[in-house]
């Protein structure tokens, strides 16, 4: 009878055929640049100063009072 040896290495934790395992890390750079979400952030900035400064302060109250209501926040 003939033994047939495997093609593979088994592993195990007695000690005999222990293959090391090799791990590969990539490092994937950012490509993109922080330019386009900085002036997107700096416009909505400045367009919700711009509404909020012109607003009448009773549509201000409402907004904000019907956001509490929204989140379930107590206001009164």
């Amino acid at each position: 009878m003939q033994t047939v040896k495997p093609s593979w290495t088994p592993v195990g934790c007695d000690g005999k055929g222990e293959k090391t395992m090799t791990t590969k890390t990539a490092t994937i750079a950012a490509t993109g640049s922080n330019t386009l979400a900085f002036a997107f952030t700096l416009v909505v900035g400045l367009g919700l100063l711009t509404v909020s400064g012109m607003a009448q302060a009773t549509v201000l109250h409402d907004a904000a009072h019907d956001q509490r209501h929204a989140m379930a926040f107590p206001c009164h």
